[in-house]
């Protein structure tokens, strides 16, 4: 009986993080739950601190530094929704959501981000066509990071 509570209060836990990530203002870098001694411990970006260097540790955890960073300025892009890992299709084996050279439509559903154990869709916010995937699958990614480059559409594309 034990482990049944202790999982329905990690899902209350989970729940719990993803509403208060979601309503908080800013990009959050790290939120941190404990059940025993009750821990809530929020981290946010500094917006005016430089990037994390490669090979760089916060206390507590490792972030590995993506390859690419950031979609040309001058294309929109997908961006992750949150904290977590990236991944191209809903399980392993799987074909991914989008290739490039797609054509998506707003609202379509291009990756998930896993964070908490919990799968959270990304979808892309306007139309467009898949120009480049920046980043892999199965790495990790920061809030509002650029996942999938678009070109925008016009009529007769698509």
């Amino acid at each position: 009986m034990a482990g049944v509570e202790s999982e329905q209060v990690l899902d209350g836990l989970r729940r719990q993080a993803r509403k208060l990530v979601a309503d908080l203002a800013g990009p959050v870098r790290r939120v941190r739950l404990r059940s025993g001694e009750s821990v809530l411990e929020v981290e946010w970006h500094d917006p005016a601190a430089p990037a994390p260097r490669a090979g760089a540790e916060p206390v507590g955890a490792r972030i590995e530094e993506p390859a690419r960073q950031a979609a040309p300025v001058d294309r929109p892009a997908v961006r992750a929704p949150v904290v977590g890992t990236f991944y191209r299709a809903p399980e392993p084996g799987a074909m991914p959501f989008v290739a490039v050279g797609d054509v998506v439509r707003p609202g379509q559903v291009v990756g998930i981000v896993e964070a908490m154990k919990l799968m959270n869709e990304v979808t892309a916010g306007q139309a467009g066509r898949v120009v480049e995937v920046l980043v892999d699958d199965g790495k990790p990614v920061e809030y509002d990071q650029p996942l999938i480059a678009l070109e925008p559409v016009t009529g007769q594309d698509g």
